[in-house]
């Protein structure tokens, strides 16, 4: 949502030209950061060299970020309300100049871009061109001139002060104090961004929360129902849940350059520079204290198992989600450990159907996964840029890998049901096999869905947002309980 304050344009103030802050101002995000983040995910190796480059000085630093890495400029989060007025002035007659701290080879990379710059000033490897230095470099340049100036941050203060027209662009906290206790007049304010608290559920992914629902699976079907155990689970699900939003949050971190350029996902947080590095590096710390803290009251095997999934989830986002075939099986493998972490906090044993049961059918939904993207890469006539190493040519050998073992789960359910030890526990076992057609009915519909392309690419989000989908989950609920 923008909000825009006018005031009356004087044939003074028109002739003077518009000064515009990069980071954080035009682009929502910290360019410097991003290139940080995507040399994390692209040459892990140079952060060796981050020591030495940081004892050149914080100019020398940039330029040898920028050099590593190159942002793609053409999909950073732009301020959309002031782009549209810097260009509107432009058509005005306005002569406008990008003024930033940024490295000079990304600000040219920007400035040309986008179109709309007389010129580019910014930091050039030996002086770092903010807040005094900028103001320096302004004042030399447009001498007897005088110039506008939008910026966000508190090192802009001074340039502010100066400028004939001061204003701000998605201000932090810090400048709004300074602003108003200064009692600095600023005529324009260009917001762009979504409401913090909406901004950070969707950081969190507290939908993906559901899935650690599978922490109470042993229990329910073990038939353990006391009120010590039922807390062990509720306490085992959220320092599960705390630890994947953290693991989230590090993938979409590691992720922001490959997101920007998804249709869907630019719209995250983190890609769309609603919410910063920065507090996602809080919430993670902040998260992992928690999780961890909350899993010392709980069995040592629990601890065990939380863990190896922070181990693995950290390592399918670094690395192994970029070998085909490999993701896929770890992430139904990462199904299976919420079981089995489940069992432990709740000592109760996980069965061997269970787990056979559970791989056979979160493989399936990982690689349906993997299926609805190739499949609406294709239908908007894309080819896959997400570095996941899967073709387009792939499409029918996942569709075939998936639906195989969707149907292997059935089988592996049914050969449970018929077993002794499903006949001690339910004094109806015969009615479990009405459970049998509605799990191929989820499967194939699934499958069905997704090979016409009406299927989110994130199954859990479909699961639990589709009609057909919840009315078959209360069915088998409700067959379970009339065969105890």
């Amino acid at each position: 949502m923008s909000q825009t304050y006018l005031q009356e344009v004087t044939p003074v103030a028109a002739s003077r030209p518009i000064c515009v802050d990069l980071d954080g101002t035009l682009v929502k995000s910290d360019t410097l950061i991003d290139s940080l983040l995507l040399m994390i995910r692209k040459r892990p190796a140079a952060l060796a060299k981050l020591p030495g480059w940081l004892r050149g000085g914080k100019a020398a630093f940039k330029d040898r970020v920028t050099r590593e890495v190159a942002l793609d400029v053409a999909h950073l989060p732009y301020n959309r309300p002031l782009l549209e007025f810097l260009e509107e002035q432009r058509g005005n007659g306005r002569k406008l100049y990008l003024a930033t701290g940024a490295d000079s080879n990304l600000a040219v990379r920007v400035a040309a871009h986008l179109g709309i710059f007389e010129e580019v000033l910014a930091s050039d490897g030996s002086t770092n061109l903010t807040s005094h230095n900028k103001l320096n470099r302004l004042e030399a340049r447009f001498e007897g001139l005088g110039f506008d100036y939008v910026g966000n941050a508190r090192p802009d203060l001074p340039l502010l002060e100066k400028a004939g027209e001061a204003m701000l662009a998605n201000p932090d906290r810090s400048l709004r104090g300074l602003v108003r206790s200064r009692k600095l007049r600023i005529s324009r304010t260009f917001e762009d961004r979504r409401p913090a608290a909406k901004v950070f559920l969707k950081a969190v992914r507290l939908h993906q929360w559901a899935k650690n629902v599978l922490i109470f699976v042993p229990l329910l079907l073990a038939h353990t129902l006391r009120a010590g155990v039922i807390f062990n689970a509720i306490l085992a699900f959220f320092c599960f849940s705390l630890c994947a939003s953290a693991t989230y949050i590090v993938n979409d971190l590691l992720d922001i350059e490959a997101d920007r350029r998804h249709p869907k996902k630019r719209h995250r947080p983190f890609a769309s520079g609603d919410l910063s590095p920065q507090a996602g590096a809080g919430i993670i710390a902040v998260f992992m204290a928690v999780s961890f803290f909350g899993a010392q009251f709980l069995a040592h095997a629990f601890l065990g198992w939380l863990l190896l999934y922070l181990v693995t989830t950290l390592s399918y986002s670094l690395v192994l989600k970029r070998v085909v075939l490999v993701d896929v099986i770890l992430l139904s493998g990462l199904y299976t450990l919420r079981m089995l972490a489940g069992g432990a906090a709740t000592k109760v044993v996980i069965s061997p159907w269970l787990a056979a049961f559970s791989l056979f059918l979160f493989l399936s939904l990982a690689m349906v996964k993997r299926f609805s993207e190739l499949q609406n890469t294709r239908d908007r006539g894309h080819t896959p840029s997400n570095g996941r190493g899967y073709l387009l040519v792939d499409i029918e050998q996942m569709r075939s890998f998936g639906t195989a073992s969707a149907y292997a789960s059935v089988v592996v359910f049914s050969l449970y049901i018929s077993g002794k030890d499903v006949a001690g526990l339910y004094s109806h076992a015969q009615r479990m096999w009405l459970i049998t057609p509605l799990m191929i009915l989820w499967i194939s519909r699934v499958w069905l869905l997704a090979s016409r392309g009406e299927l989110d690419e994130d199954p859990v989000i479909f699961a639990l947002t589709d009609k057909m989908s919840l009315l078959i989950g209360a069915a088998v609920l409700v067959i379970a309980l009339l065969a105890l």
